[in-house]
């Protein structure tokens, strides 16, 4: 998912055949790039990051690896879009990490939740998960209070404290909670269905919360990538019917050329 510059795909996310995949968040105030090229490492612009990991590795450990040698490079590919301040979340079928390049050059740590948000950084976020230790998925058992049995309304009592509003520190914290309490799915269709509800879950609504610059913040796409069929799925605000396409397909109806060329 992404736009075309110059023939170029600056990719919001992409995955390759293998099942590795990046997506790059929001990380303003936190990020800092090179502003050249530093002698003896691997040199990669932002925008070109989540392509050079799919196109170069085939898991997270190979990524991972060679991660550790790279400055990320401010360098925008043209004037009207200024790089932009990213971190990425790269997984595969097995594992996944956070990469983040900032004042103290790459730092690389394994998410051990599977998740992202914007910022702050994955070990605040992190760090902040042990706030909410008493949350749980369970119905809460009756408690006496003097000669007063309390007893629940329903399910759901054990989550007060996960929080609602669109904060980014609140939506790490939710995913989290839904990502590690959503039943484990077998299928392709039920996994499928659990990413959107997942997701769903911290999606940002037109109208909720205003931006800086007067505009309201909303979640433009939703999108996930199946390690195991190789097929991307995704739906936008406007309409929210699940689409998905085959890379294995779109390989096979174009031989010879590049999936990025296909697609």
């Amino acid at each position: 998912m992404g736009i075309v510059e110059k023939d170029t795909p600056l990719y919001f996310d992409c995955a390759n055949t293998e099942g590795l995949a990046c997506a790059g968040l929001n990380f303003p105030g936190y990020a800092q790039y090179e502003k050249e090229a530093v002698p003896g490492k691997t040199n990669v612009a932002s925008w070109e990051l989540p392509l050079w990991i799919v196109a170069n590795f085939t898991t997270v450990d190979e990524a991972e690896a060679a991660l550790k040698d790279v400055a990320v490079v401010d360098s925008p590919i043209v004037d009207k879009y200024p790089t932009s301040l990213l971190h990425w979340i790269v997984g595969d079928g097995k594992r996944s990490i956070a990469v983040e390049y900032t004042q103290d050059g790459m730092q690389i740590f394994t998410d051990d939740v599977d998740v992202l948000a914007n910022q702050p950084g994955f070990g605040w976020h992190r760090e902040n998960l042990r706030n909410y230790l008493n949350v749980t998925s369970d119905v809460p058992a009756t408690q006496t209070w003097r000669a007063a049995a309390l007893t629940p309304y329903g399910s759901g009592a054990g989550m007060r404290g996960i929080p609602g509003d669109y904060y980014s520190p609140s939506r790490f914290v939710r995913i989290a909670y839904l990502n590690a309490n959503y039943p484990e799915q077998t299928t392709e269709e039920a996994n499928v269905s659990r990413m959107f509800h997942e997701l769903a879950g911290v999606a940002m609504i037109d109208g909720a919360a205003r931006m800086t610059n007067g505009e309201f913040e909303k979640t433009v796409y939703t999108g996930g990538y199946s390690q195991r069929t190789h097929t991307y799925y995704w739906n936008t605000y406007d309409d929210p019917a699940i689409r998905s396409v085959s890379a294995d397909e779109l390989i096979a109806a174009h031989p010879g050329k590049a999936l990025i060329e296909a697609a």
